[in-house]
């Protein structure tokens, strides 16, 4: 009897083993993002002025070869990683496409999100909200080229205005799809899976993978910055903007960021921009001289095209040109 209480010995507790830290931070990030998601409430669709749920509005007049990306048929991309953007006027939301390099080196959006904060504001987003912020009320749309996740597109929509996108990248129209019901805006956001160009067909495009915001027709732009990553190259639909937006419905503002490829959007939209005075669309687009050489083109030749269709009103902010037409 001397030993039985070795054999009566209650049993030591279980070793669990360590949560990798991988899935603990994506532990982390499903709670947060369900507890940022759920206090906003004042963009539910109640207070929306045009809620929809149709994810395909019909404000274009569409062929059967000229249909939008549905959002309903497209496979729910995951994790998802959102939030709303700071500091500007009308909050709205974007889902993270690409995450960075996890678990050691993680976008800075979701570093920002983790220490309880929001999403780092987008230049394009409040430039966007501050030139319509005397439209509103206006009938017309915003054209968005380039749409990566929505920064300027949702920008716009929620504000009241109808937005036509275009985004070459499935990944980046995932998660735009995110944004759209994120943002109850289904009923204002129209988004076409091409890429907007001078001619109608299918071109190559060149996908940079961990840095899709990078991605470009050019292969040279796409890796100008990001030397070292992955590059896809895959062929999509190209459409000029002058193909899909009919003569009649008014275009209040085109903003292009397409990585060195803005003449040929620019002159795929020749109709667009020969409007009158008053008419024409107010201009926001990339003038990276870099990126457009790395296209064949220059800074020189898109003002000296714009001049030729009455855009005498062009300055410089940034990397970002904005151009209007006076009378």
């Amino acid at each position: 009897m001397a030993n039985a209480w070795r054999r009566y010995r209650p049993q030591q507790p279980l070793s669990l083993p360590p949560i990798p830290s991988f899935l603990l931070l994506l532990f982390i990030l499903t709670f947060l993002t369900i507890f940022f998601i759920a206090p906003f409430s004042h963009l539910s669709s109640s207070q929306s002025p045009n809620p929809n749920p149709n994810p395909n509005p019909q404000f274009l007049s569409l062929t059967p070869s000229l249909s939008p990306f549905d959002c309903f048929s497209s496979p729910q991309a995951s994790p998802i990683i959102a939030n709303l953007v700071e500091g500007v006027p009308y909050p709205f939301l974007i889902s993270l496409s690409d995450f960075g390099s996890l678990p050691d080196k993680p976008h800075k959006n979701i570093v920002r999100t983790l220490k309880g904060k929001r999403f780092r504001k987008p230049d394009i987003s409040e430039t966007v909200q501050r030139v319509l912020e005397g439209r509103k009320g206006e009938d017309g749309v915003v054209v968005d080229v380039g749409g990566n996740v929505g920064m300027a597109a949702f920008a716009a929509a929620v504000m009241g205005f109808r937005v036509v996108c275009f985004e070459p990248v499935v990944e980046n129209l995932q998660r735009i799809c995110d944004g759209i019901w994120f943002n109850r805006v289904a009923g204002r956001v129209m988004v076409f899976e091409a890429v907007a160009s001078d001619k109608r067909g299918n071109i190559t495009f060149h996908k940079l993978v961990g840095r899709l915001d990078n991605s470009a027709v050019s292969a040279a732009g796409a890796k100008l910055a990001f030397k070292s990553n992955e590059e896809v190259a895959l062929q999509v639909r190209s459409i000029p903007l002058d193909d899909v937006i009919p003569d009649t419905l008014p275009v209040l503002l085109i903003k292009i960021d397409v990585q060195g490829w803005e003449y040929h959007v620019l002159k795929g939209a020749s109709k667009i921009l020969s409007r009158k005075a008053g008419k024409a669309p107010y201009l926001i687009y990339e003038e990276d001289e870099r990126l457009l050489l790395a296209s064949n083109t220059s800074a020189k030749e898109i003002r000296d095209f714009l001049g030729t269709k009455g855009y005498n009103q062009c300055t410089q902010h940034g990397t970002d040109a904005h151009c209007s037409k006076t009378a």
